[in-house]
């Protein structure tokens, strides 16, 4: 267990210093990059807000029926 979490550790780490070094070496400017970051920010934002209220529309109808009386047919 304890291989696998440094394991994690160490891909973080991987990506963190491999996106670093992407966005120092890329050919647009600081000022495109940080407006591409803001866009997929409010994008990523926008999904997971939609995926969490879908989910919590689903659980809400699992409940609903889980509370309501057992009825024999």
């Amino acid at each position: 267990m304890r291989k696998m979490f440094n394991f994690m550790g160490v891909v973080m780490m991987g990506g963190l210093v491999g996106a670093t070094v992407a966005l120092l070496l890329a050919p647009t400017s600081g000022e495109e990059i940080r407006s591409q970051l803001q866009e997929q920010t409010i994008r990523l934002r926008d999904e997971v807000k939609s995926v969490a209220e879908s989910r919590r529309a689903e659980l809400e109808r699992e409940l609903s029926t889980l509370r309501a009386p057992y009825r024999k047919e």
